[in-house]
C-alpha cells in the first residue's frame, strides 16, 4: 500500500506540474504579440498559480480515497489516479479556457485603438 502512495504521489504531482508548466508556455507563446504581451505573461503567471494551488489541494483530497479501499488497494490507486486525471484535465480546460477570455478582453482595446 505504501508503494501505491508514493507511486500516486509521483504521478498524481507529475500530471499537476506539466499542466502548470504546459500553462506557462501557452501564455508565453501568447505573450510574443506586441499588443498584448504583458497581459498574455502576467495572466499565464496568474492562471497556472492559481491552477496549480487547486489541483494541489485535489490531488491531495483524492489521495486520501486510498486509505477507503484497504482490501483491494490496486483498485483504489487505479480509481483515484484516473479520477485525479479527469480533474486536473477539467481543471486544465478551465484555465486555458480563461487565459483565452483574458486574451480576447486583451485585443478588444486594442483593436478599437487601432
Amino acid at each position: 500500500m505504501f508503494v501505491l502512495a508514493l507511486l500516486y504521489i509521483a504521478l498524481g504531482f507529475g500530471a499537476l506540474s506539466v499542466l502548470a508548466l504546459m500553462i506557462l508556455r501557452i501564455g508565453a507563446l501568447l505573450g510574443h504579440c506586441p499588443h498584448s504581451r504583458d497581459t498574455a505573461r502576467a495572466a499565464a503567471i496568474t492562471i497556472a498559480t492559481g491552477f496549480a494551488a487547486i489541483g494541489a489541494g485535489g490531488v491531495i483530497l483524492i489521495g486520501a480515497t486510498l486509505l477507503l479501499l484497504p482490501d483491494a488497494p490496486l483498485a483504489g490507486f487505479l480509481g483515484a489516479l484516473g479520477f485525479a486525471a479527469l480533474c486536473l484535465g477539467l481543471g486544465f480546460t478551465q484555465a486555458i479556457g480563461t487565459l483565452r477570455a483574458v486574451m480576447q478582453d486583451a485585443k478588444a482595446p486594442a483593436a478599437a485603438a487601432a
